[in-house]
């Protein structure tokens, strides 16, 4: 082969190169267009139900809830911390589709009941009073529930809340009887909960000024 020949074939080779690599940076946009503009990682607090805050935290201390979500390709990450609470408690997380408090913290006078709602984990309080739970499902923007056997339609579950797994802990603060919020039914009340975002109106597992 010729010099000249053995240059115009390189040459060929390389725009080749270079048209296949301008074509690859192309699709980038189209490959994460489904991901734009989407929030990837969110935290917020999560707020005591008043009363029975003190059957919650530990003699001086302020308990504290926090709540850190990752968006993932399959699924999402949840990790709840808590500190601050009695040594030794035990409750139950939920994600639930209503929250009794409005976004300043004052009563929902509208509220009648969580709606729907999933068992999500157990949290247990640790001999120090804090507590760390991770867990990994669809939550940021689309986790819901539905039923058609009973014509329930899709619904979301955007708020976050943990109840007393015992309900003797509540007892000194006036609650007498059970909730269904843990894994045989026969729970104590709401202890933590988050609130609706004040311009959307819905729980913080919405990123998005609208959600399905």
């Amino acid at each position: 082969m010729s010099k000249l020949s053995l240059w115009l074939e390189r040459r060929r080779q390389f725009l080749g190169l270079a048209m296949a690599a301008t074509a690859a940076l192309a699709l980038v946009p189209a490959l994460g267009s489904a991901s734009v503009g989407a929030l990837q990682k969110t935290s917020f607090k999560m707020f005591p139900n008043k009363p029975f805050r003190a059957c919650a935290q530990a003699p001086g201390q302020t308990a504290k809830a926090s709540v850190t979500v990752v968006r993932g390709d399959q699924n999402d990450a949840l990790t709840l911390k808590l500190s601050g609470f009695k040594p030794n408690l035990a409750f139950d997380l939920f994600t639930v589709e209503n929250s009794p408090q409005l976004a300043n913290g004052d009563p929902d006078p509208n509220f009648k009941n969580f709606g729907l709602a999933w068992y999500q984990s157990e949290v247990p309080v640790d001999q120090y009073g804090k507590a760390t739970v991770k867990v990994n499902t669809i939550l940021l923007d689309e986790i819901f529930g539905f039923d058609p056997a009973v014509t329930l339609n899709p619904v979301n579950t955007f708020h976050v809340g943990f109840w007393f797994d015992d309900p003797a802990d509540a007892a000194a603060c006036g609650f007498t009887g059970s909730t269904p919020f843990n894994g045989t039914h026969d729970a104590g009340p709401l202890a933590f909960v988050t609130r609706p975002d004040q311009d959307t109106g819905l729980g913080p597992l919405c990123t998005k000024q609208t959600c399905p």
